[in-house]
């Protein structure tokens, strides 16, 4: 594989996927803080009216994009039923349920870009849907996928602020004076600087 250095759109790549599994293990361990009910309110002001929805939102909607990601690299045909990942619309009944599967998630997605190069971004990516087929290249389909997570993340995090529990910052990833304040995080995921930030 060509050094990364040589890849810089891929490198950049791989760092959104560990700034998007970061993030996720900000918000889960806020969002654990919750009482069940809390979890579960589904009056709250939101595209998704709660905090359970919208999360289960986030893993199933990864978790579809990552098997179509992963099924192209292996050469393999698309997933014959997308359907099946949103059924039951919330699989992930407690907090700590979800937390396990978007971490399973977030892993292969980082997996996933840890293999890319430049000159593989443009392989494109086929998604059987209801009545037709998504195709989109690599790295437009990951693109979408980061800011999609980016997007519902955000509505979280203001419902979060209608609970008892904090709001936890998601904007200190990637300022390299900032490392300090991801130190316990980047302890609990197992990563260093140097894992997103190779010495050049």
């Amino acid at each position: 594989m060509a050094s990364q250095t040589s890849n810089p759109l891929a490198r950049y790549l791989l760092a959104q996927a560990y700034n998007n599994a970061w993030s996720n293990h900000r918000l889960l361990r806020a969002c654990s803080a919750l009482s069940q009910p809390e979890f579960d309110d589904t009056t709250r002001t939101s595209f998704f009216p709660g905090i359970g929805l919208t999360l289960n939102h986030l893993v199933t909607v990864q978790q579809l994009y990552v098997d179509a990601l992963w099924r192209e690299r292996r050469g393999e045909p698309p997933h014959p039923d997308v359907g099946s990942f949103f059924r039951p619309p919330a699989p992930y009944a407690t907090c700590a349920a979800v937390w396990w599967a978007q971490k399973q998630s977030d892993n292969l997605l980082i997996g996933y870009c840890r293999g890319l190069t430049d000159d593989a971004l443009d392989a494109v990516v086929a998604i059987l849907r209801a009545d037709s087929v998504q195709r989109d290249t690599r790295q437009r389909l990951l693109a979408h996928l980061f800011q999609h997570q980016i997007h519902h993340r955000g509505q979280v995090h203001a419902m979060l602020a209608g609970t008892g529990v904090a709001p936890p910052q998601l904007d200190e990833f990637y300022a390299s004076g900032e490392a300090p304040l991801r130190a316990r995080d980047f302890a609990e995921l197992g990563w260093t600087e140097a894992d997103i930030w190779p010495a050049q």
